[in-house]
């Protein structure tokens, strides 16, 4: 769902008339921590299956590149809605944590997905999910959000990626309209005039 958030955050703005100077000059702290954490979170979930230890470890190996992932936001909260980032990630984390490392999915929310899913979500590790039950803790905090048709794909999300994705329309659209408030309050200068004393 951030991706598609990523995506939607772009497309708006572009139709602001922004660009993407903003994100071409951007400077994280500890920038190199987001692209190893997503390395690997892939990492895990291509070989979870194919190994059993892997298996076994990958829910605390989920919740530890949750911790350095709310590590690098918390260093970067200064930026435009990294806080809202930060708190999304944290309220997954929390129900991740009090779950065995994955996350709860609801059953009823899942039905707009392919069979398939609910099916290997019964029965084997599937990503970092796995199904809602009597005794999941803090329930409410799981994927249990179902976003379907007019939406072009159908998923289910939690509060926490909701948060991340207005944390994130709000960064990209800071990024990209950066450009638009340089001297605004100047006319002459917005114009690219000169100011002679």
């Amino acid at each position: 769902m951030v991706f598609d958030g990523i995506l939607i955050s772009l497309i708006v703005g572009f139709l602001r008339k922004g660009n993407l100077l903003g994100i071409a000059n951007l400077k994280l702290n500890a920038g190199f921590v987001f692209p190893l954490l997503l390395a690997i979170q892939l990492s895990i979930y291509v070989f979870q299956s194919r190994f059993e230890f892997l298996t076994l470890i990958s829910g605390y190996l989920f919740i530890a590149v949750y911790l350095f992932g709310m590590y690098f936001l918390w260093l970067n909260r200064h930026h435009h809605g990294f806080i809202l980032i930060f708190a999304g990630v944290f309220l997954n984390f929390l129900v991740m944590a009090l779950n065995g490392g994955r996350m709860p999915v609801s059953m009823e929310a899942a039905l707009v997905l392919d069979p398939h899913y609910i099916d290997v979500l019964k029965n084997s590790v599937y990503g970092k999910h796995t199904l809602l039950t009597e005794s999941t803790r803090l329930a409410f905090l799981g994927d249990v959000i179902p976003i379907t048709s007019p939406y072009p794909k159908s998923q289910v999300i939690s509060i926490g990626d909701v948060f991340m994705n207005i944390g994130v329309f709000f960064f990209i659209q800071h990024l990209m309209l950066s450009h638009k408030k340089i001297d605004i309050s100047n006319p002459v200068l917005s114009k690219g005039g000169e100011v002679h004393g």
